[in-house]
C-alpha cells in the first residue's frame, strides 16, 4: 500500500513523501491518526503541484536552517548536573537538557529535533548530539557535562 505522509514519521519518512507500507500499518495506524493519506492518482497529482509551488519557499527555509546550524556549531555548551560517587550523575541528561542549554545560549530549538548520541547520559564528560533542523540540514554539536 502506498501512502502520502502528512507529517514527519520517525523511521518512515518526511512530510509529503510517498512511501510503501504494509496494509495494516497504513489502514489501522497512519491514516486514522491523520499522519498519512492513501496515494491515489489524483492525490499524487495534487502533491506534485503543491511541491512545485513550495519549492521556492523551501529554499528560504533551508537557508535559515543553515544559518541556525552555523550558529549552534560555534557554541560551547556546558550542562551542570548533580554528581554522586566519582563521575556518576544523580538522574540523567537527555535531549530536554540539551535543548534548554542551547536556549540559554540564545538559539531556540525544539527538543524533539535533538538526538543525543547514546541516549540518556549518566556520567560527566564530553558528548555529542545531532540536531535535525530540516530534512536536508543536520548539525552535530558537542557538549560537556560538569559537576555542580
Amino acid at each position: 500500500m502506498e501512502v502520502i505522509l502528512k507529517q514527519d514519521v520517525e523511521n518512515l519518512g518526511f512530510k509529503d513523501d510517498i512511501v510503501a507500507v504494509k496494509n495494516g500499518y497504513g489502514r489501522n495506524f497512519l491514516i486514522p491518526q491523520g499522519q498519512a493519506v492513501l496515494a491515489t492518482g489524483s492525490a499524487k497529482k495534487v502533491l506534485a503541484e503543491n511541491l512545485k509551488q513550495r519549492a521556492f519557499k523551501e529554499a528560504k527555509v533551508v537557508e535559515e536552517a543553515t544559518k541556525v546550524a552555523e550558529a549552534i556549531k560555534g557554541l560551547e555548551i556546558k550542562i551542570t548536573a548533580k554528581v554522586g560517587e566519582g563521575t556518576k550523575l544523580f538522574g540523567s541528561v537527555s535531549n530536554i537538557d540539551v535543548a534548554e542549554a542551547i536556549a540559554k545560549a540564545g538559539v531556540e530549538i525544539e527538543k524533539k529535533y535533538i538526538k543525543v548520541t547514546g541516549g540518556l547520559i549518566k556520567r560527566t564528560g564530553k558528548y555529542n548530539a545531532s540536531v535535525r533542523l530540516h530534512r536536508s540540514v543536520v548539525s552535530e554539536i558537542s557538549f560537556e557535562i560538569v559537576a555542580e
